[in-house]
């Protein structure tokens, strides 16, 4: 899917102008979305005009197989003049507590390695210990107020940034993240505020690299002798976000965890990100740097 294609909005909230906004998205014509949801290709265009009002079920039959995420499909209800179908209620309420309840066993369960979790931006909700113990270890965490968001703590020169390695490789990577793993693979405004103020700080620029970014080149690779320390194996599987505590690297990697077939807009928007060394050295290192073993 093209960054193009994400990117378009609709022209207004009409029904008609919405399900062309999602074919666009999804790069389908009115045949292709025809033939995959069994409606007629004249229904489908009856609808986009204006000429014909789809059932409730209709419509959630084209936003399935349009992938349009949870939240949106309630405003395509609403465009319609249907009542939402998806609740909309706090990632914290009644509603979710069998969610929030496995997410709190999640992160215990992972100590000592840091997890949390997040919000579609970024945002963190819940942590386990070791996310406050691990920052800790480079920086007064106590002095970071309001509510904290992941990337921003990554990207400020006051928080993790001078303790990156290969800076322009993994904020390179970290922004193409927020484009691929966006809620529904859709770049909302909400997000683009996210983008465009990381782009703002130092070192982070809009180029013509892959997906439209594109690094500084004021942090180079580091030299031979300045990899030898943990973790500068070239066979890893995956390219990991590394950070240096005095003379040691600490090298990880992170599995992204989702709520299978959510039912509520809070349970799709939620993410787990948990941290683990990308090698057998980091591990070592990482529960020394915790105090959990002796050095």
């Amino acid at each position: 899917m093209s960054t193009r294609n994400t990117d378009l909005r609709p022209a207004d909230a009409q029904l008609g102008n919405l399900l062309r906004h999602w074919r666009n998205v999804r790069g389908r014509n009115q045949l292709d979305l025809s033939i995959e949801t069994g409606i007629s290709q004249r229904h489908i265009s009856f609808i986009e005009s204006g000429r014909s009002k789809p059932s409730r079920q209709t419509l959630l039959e084209i936003a399935q197989v349009l992938d349009v995420p949870l939240r949106e499909r309630n405003s395509l209800l609403l465009s319609a003049g249907f009542a939402p179908v998806y609740s909309e209620t706090a990632w914290n309420s009644a509603q979710m507590h069998s969610v929030t309840k496995a997410l709190e066993r999640i992160l215990r369960q992972h100590e000592p390695f840091p997890a949390l979790v997040m919000d579609r931006y970024w945002n963190v909700l819940m942590t386990n210990e070791s996310v406050p113990r691990f920052f800790n270890c480079f920086f007064d965490m106590s002095q970071r107020k309001g509510p904290r968001n992941m990337l921003h703590l990554v990207f400020d020169p006051d928080g993790m940034r001078p303790f990156v390695e290969r800076w322009d490789e993994v904020a390179a990577s970290l922004i193409h993240r927020v484009r691929t793993e966006a809620t529904g693979r859709v770049i909302d405004d909400k997000t683009r505020e996210l983008l465009a103020a990381l782009h703002a700080y130092s070192d982070v620029k809009t180029g013509s690299g892959p997906g439209g970014d594109q690094m500084t080149e004021k942090h180079p690779q580091p030299r031979g002798e300045d990899r030898r320390a943990i973790g500068a194996v070239p066979t890893l599987p995956m390219i990991p976000i590394s950070f240096r505590k005095s003379d040691t690297v600490l090298n990880y990697f992170s599995l992204v965890t989702t709520v299978g077939t959510p039912q509520t807009v809070a349970a799709q928007e939620l993410r787990i990100e948990s941290m683990f060394p990308a090698d057998e050295e980091t591990e070592q290192a990482h529960l020394k740097l915790l105090g959990m073993m002796s050095a």
